[in-house]
């Protein structure tokens, strides 16, 4: 896998930082829906409440912060850009944000004229984004990096993934448009191909790359690389032909498939873990703490999830939680601890001739100390939202608060980032600038 890096192929920064910068405002107002809604938003999945809290997650927050990490890493580390970067960006952030509005609203208040202005424009800026990302992966293939073959496939299989996931969900947002009835298991397809095929291979595939890069650890093992995404992507294949198809032997056909799919997920869970266990820095940094928070959830949703499939109880909300929340979402608050930072470094002397020392270094832009603190109450709002799933009553509202401080801590992180940032190019003109 490449480990030197193109960065004069990144983007522009206002590509990449619009998703990224989008990502904590939308936990933000999931967060603040949760509270103003209290317990029934975790009372069971299929209430407008949880279904709204789903999506503004999986939307706004996933989908914006997968968008945004895909743009940036994609040229950085396999030299395949996206077409028309600057208007893909600008049309598919608007697009994706008023969609997830638009979506969640319609759950909260059943409107169908909402389900149809959602899905109109979920699937317009989703086949956008899937046109421009596959014309870009068609015509620079020629130039892939060396040794960004595993990266790519898995992108290609999580773009896929996307794919399927966008077509199945504008098929359930038309049907409450238009009122019509359609099969309840479309519905635990597409959040399949959502979570365990586009946010899942996607975040796997970006692992190979930031992990050993930015933890600085051993690369992921060959086979590894080689074998797991195709394998989840086929067993979520043929997962969807054994729903689809009528068999006196379905449910175990699908049981076997789904514990195989999540066994998939653990050898992730487990691999990565030894090598953030081995990492060459012994003293984990705050994306050390969320990536090990992300795995320990990862790891915990098999057993949750035979917990449920055996009909020991209904634990479809606590396995929702697991997943995004405790998995995606700490991957992805940890990550922008990392990407942003370096993103920000990188832009603001890129263009410089000589060194000069009003740069900030990669670390000033968000200290470790910090970032430390956001992440102890991002550790308590999983926790909290976990114990919330199982008993709402008792910590719906607690969890709803530590969420929403989180995401406000994050955001004013990123803020000062942003600031740093203006700061010194302001402070780089000035000590470039002819003297009197």
């Amino acid at each position: 896998m490449q480990r030197a890096l193109a960065f004069k192929a990144s983007p522009p920064l206002g590509v990449p930082l619009r998703f990224l910068s989008s990502a904590p405002l939308f936990a933000l107002l999931a967060a603040l829906l949760m509270l103003w809604a209290g317990p029934v938003s975790l009372a069971s999945r299929w209430n407008g409440y949880a279904l709204a809290l789903t999506h503004l997650f999986t939307l706004g927050v996933l989908g914006n912060a997968m968008a945004g990490a895909l743009m940036q890493v994609m040229p950085v580390a396999t030299g395949i850009s996206v077409l028309a970067p600057r208007a893909t960006a600008g049309v598919v952030h608007s697009l994706l944000c008023l969609g997830a509005l638009a979506l969640a609203a319609g759950f909260l208040w059943v409107e169908p004229r909402l389900f149809g202005a959602a899905a109109a424009m979920l699937l317009a800026g989703l086949l956008w984004f899937l046109a421009a990302a596959a014309g870009g992966l068609w015509r620079d293939r020629k130039q892939a990096s060396k040794g960004s073959a595993e990266i790519l496939s898995a992108v290609r299989l999580a773009l896929a993934s996307l794919l399927l996931t966008a077509l199945l969900g504008g098929a359930l947002a038309g049907s409450m448009a238009l009122a019509l009835p359609l099969p309840r298991q479309l519905t635990n397809l597409h959040g399949a191909w959502g979570l365990l095929g586009w946010v899942g291979l996607l975040v796997i595939g970006i692992a190979y790359q930031v992990i050993p890069m930015f933890q600085v650890t051993e690369l992921y093992p060959r086979p590894v690389t080689r074998w797991l995404a195709l394998t989840i992507f086929v067993l979520l294949a043929v997962l969807t032909a054994n729903a689809m198809l009528p068999s006196a032997a379905q449910w175990e056909a699908g049981f076997v498939l789904a514990a195989a799919l999540l066994a998939c997920y653990l050898v992730f869970a487990i691999v990565t873990f030894q090598l953030l266990r081995h990492r060459k820095r012994p003293e984990p940094d705050t994306t050390t703490l969320f990536w090990r928070v992300s795995l320990a959830c990862l790891a915990a949703t098999p057993p949750v999830w035979l917990l449920h499939a055996a009909q020991v109880a209904d634990l479809s909300v606590l396995l929702g939680v697991l997943f995004i929340v405790g998995f995606a979402w700490s991957a992805v608050n940890g990550m922008l601890y990392k990407i942003l930072p370096f993103l920000l470094w990188y832009h603001a002397q890129k263009d410089l001739m000589v060194a000069l020392r009003v740069v900030p270094k990669v670390k000033d832009f968000i200290p470790d100390h910090i970032a430390r603190p956001q992440f102890r109450i991002h550790l308590a709002a999983v926790v909290l939202m976990l114990l919330a799933s199982l008993r709402p009553a008792l910590s719906a509202h607690a969890a709803a608060l530590a969420m929403a401080a989180s995401t406000s801590w994050l955001c004013w992180n990123i803020w000062r980032a942003l600031r740093r940032y203006l700061e010194a190019r302001r402070d780089i003109a000035a000590a470039l600038a002819p003297k009197a």
